[in-house]
């Protein structure tokens, strides 16, 4: 029987205003435990590679002699390819089927991992990691619309929790993992053993795939709004590729034309959009979903905190790295505590949320920021001789706010979401989360490397931590407007 509900805690309002759209038959035994595995393993893929390269950065301008610009590029390139698409991809995966669509992006991202590890220049493995970020955004969308069309109640809590716990934790595990893959080199593989150490993890998730996921699309797919998926496409370009490059190519011409064109193709985009929909087709960012209370109220925390994350573990690998001269490895297992406490955390803030509510998240905000504060101190006044013990207690502390506050952020998010708009809300969630972590990447990042030519390494770690301060305290703030009770 078609599902055409809503979750019993959508406001009728909100149940009005979304067009209705309804999925595929569920089959009868829904999504197993393996085929949970199997996309979660997908979930984490694209989260590791966008963390995993950071640490792998000095050895890779070493080897290909990259420089500044080509290096944020490799970078870069990845997350504006992977946030323009997303959407998109989420889409597609409705009408085609979600399955058919996560086993192509997986596909995809194998032969892509494979291309960079073999790359023979700079330039060729920035052309892989466009290619790459691309995949994934074939890839991700499917796994929450998937977890979205084949569980409910408990099953799906439960699921979007392990999501939430899996996308976190494969971000910070990603530079812990890059650290000993490039200090181990396997087989003499270098930096290229990061890329390459995918394509047997994807083949045995493609074969598990096949085998243990459920195909499901929605019943009434729509056509791609070309006009809606330009325009996203335009802005987000035209604002992630010159604050990502600006900087090391310094500030040319083209980057200030590109800047100058994003507030258009922004309005331009909203004004589509808003028509699309008053004219009653389907848009690629439906408005009626976004005028969703939990929607909109956790895209809105989501923002802040995924600028602070993004430009906090490229900025943090760096000074790991070029100011304390910690080899690969010891750089990637100093951030070890956090990823342990990230993953208490994400465990235990579901549960938190289910008796305290709202309240999970603004404590976890409250927390993130004073492991901030604990870690600009430990490098201000002990920067000498510090080596990868001395940030632990600081690095725990922020490990555990971010646990807390950003599984229980992504299941508010989603608890409203129609399950027949469960691709295009996956990739609502997912183009915010990457495009403003990519944001952090191009802003922080180099705020702290203009600092660092003339105030230090040290001076200028604490001050972009300062910076992103100002992130957290909006997230605080941001967490009071979240529903009071998250399901």
């Amino acid at each position: 029987m078609s599902d055409t509900r809503t979750t019993p805690h959508a406001p009728a309002a909100a149940r009005a205003a979304a067009p209705v759209q309804r999925s595929a038959p569920n089959p009868a035994s829904g999504l197993s435990t393996l085929g949970l595995i199997t996309v979660l393993t997908g979930a984490a893929l694209p989260m590791l590679d966008f963390f995993i390269v950071n640490v792998a950065l000095p050895t890779i301008d070493h080897d290909l002699n990259a420089g500044p610009a080509m290096l944020e590029m490799v970078v870069g390139g990845y997350g504006v390819a992977y946030a323009v698409l997303l959407v998109l991809g989420g889409r597609l995966g409705d009408m085609v089927g979600r399955k058919r669509l996560f086993l192509w992006g997986t596909a995809a991202f194998g032969v892509t991992s494979v291309a960079c590890g073999l790359a023979p220049d700079a330039w060729s493995l920035v052309v892989a990691r466009i290619a790459q970020g691309a995949a994934s955004a074939l890839m991700l969308p499917q796994v929450l619309a998937t977890i979205q069309a084949t569980t409910s109640g408990a099953r799906r809590t439960k699921a979007l929790s392990l999501y939430s716990c899996t996308a976190g934790v494969a971000a910070s595990v990603g530079q812990v993992l890059g650290g000993v893959l490039v200090s181990v080199d396997v087989l003499g593989t270098g930096w290229r053993s990061i890329f390459l150490v995918n394509a047997p993890v994807a083949v045995v998730a493609l074969v598990l795939a096949v085998r243990t996921i459920p195909e499901t699309r929605s019943e009434r797919p729509t056509g791609v709004d070309v006009r809606g998926t330009v325009l996203l496409s335009v802005a987000l370009v035209s604002l992630l590729v010159p604050l990502t490059e600006g900087r090391a190519t310094g500030w040319p011409v083209w980057s200030w034309a590109l800047l100058a064109v994003f507030p258009v193709s922004a309005v331009a985009f909203a004004v589509v959009e808003r028509r699309e929909e008053a004219a009653g087709r389907t848009p690629l960012i439906p408005p009626s979903l976004l005028r969703i209370h939990s929607v909109r109220s956790g895209l809105t925390l989501i923002v802040p905190f995924s600028v602070g994350w993004g430009g906090y573990m490229f900025v943090v690998a760096v000074a790991l790295q070029e100011g304390l001269r910690l080899g690969p490895m010891a750089a990637g297992l100093a951030l070890l505590p956090l990823c342990l406490t990230f993953l208490a955390g994400s465990l235990a803030g579901p549960r938190l949320a289910a008796r305290y509510g709202r309240g999970v998240v603004t404590a976890g905000s409250l927390l993130q920021g004073a492991g901030l504060v604990g870690l600009a101190a430990t490098f201000y006044w002990g920067w000498d001789g510090l080596g990868a013990v001395g940030p632990a207690p600081a690095l725990a502390v922020q490990g555990l706010g971010q646990g807390l506050l950003f599984p229980v952020a992504i299941r508010a998010v989603l608890s409203e979401v129609p399950v027949g708009q469960a691709g295009v809300g996956g990739g609502v969630l997912t183009t915010t989360q990457q495009a403003f972590m990519a944001l952090g990447v191009a802003t922080l990042g180099s705020l702290f490397l203009s600092l660092s030519g003339s105030m230090g390494m040290r001076d200028a770690v604490v001050v972009t931590l300062g910076v992103q301060l100002v992130a957290v305290a909006l997230t605080v703030l941001l967490s009071l407007r979240l529903p009071r009770k998250l399901a």
